[in-house]
């Protein structure tokens, strides 16, 4: 099996299967990724085909200079923290969506957590939004997150320290 790098050498020089092959081997990854921060699969799907148009365009230009995972993770990061910025997480509560029987629905009570969650990570800076996303919903090491954004360890922990403060904050507060 070939590398991402020798698909991607492939794809530059006028291989449109090699870059086929590559967004197999990671579509499944990003769509998981964007469902995670969307809970969407509709808009999750939007994201990972914009993604990997925006890839397609700027693959030619690819310096080798580090994995292509995490030139990809930084990329699916931007993409992410662009749609939350744009959408604002307005949620509402489909009248659907609640439960017909005289019985609590507890599942719309967890969905409806899991995006106030979201919302409030949306509302995060930029950087401990990113650390955040990185962390949770791609389950990035502290190193590797570093490493994407070109910061150190340390401060990779001292921005998800600060951001889970914060998110309590506002979601207990």
């Amino acid at each position: 099996m070939k590398t991402d790098h020798e698909l991607i050498r492939e794809y530059q020089t006028g291989s449109v299967a090699a870059f086929d092959e590559l967004v197999q081997r990671h579509v499944q990854m990003v769509f998981g990724f964007f469902v995670k921060i969307t809970r969407d699969p509709m808009a999750a799907e939007d994201l990972s085909q914009d993604l990997f148009i925006k890839l397609h365009k700027h693959l030619k230009k690819f310096r080798f200079e580090a994995a292509f995972t995490t030139y990809l993770y930084r990329a699916q990061t931007n993409t992410a923290n662009s749609w939350l910025s744009r959408n604002k997480w307005k949620h509402f509560l489909h009248l659907d969506q609640v439960a017909e029987s005289g019985a609590p629905d507890t599942s719309v009570e967890k969905d409806w957590r899991k995006k106030e969650l979201w919302d409030a990570v949306g509302k995060l800076p930029k950087k401990q939004r990113s650390v955040v996303m990185m962390r949770i919903a791609q389950e990035l090491p502290y190193r590797d997150i570093a490493d994407i954004l070109g910061i150190s360890v340390g401060s990779a922990k001292v921005n998800f320290h600060h951001a889970l403060n914060k998110l309590k904050g506002w979601i207990n507060g």
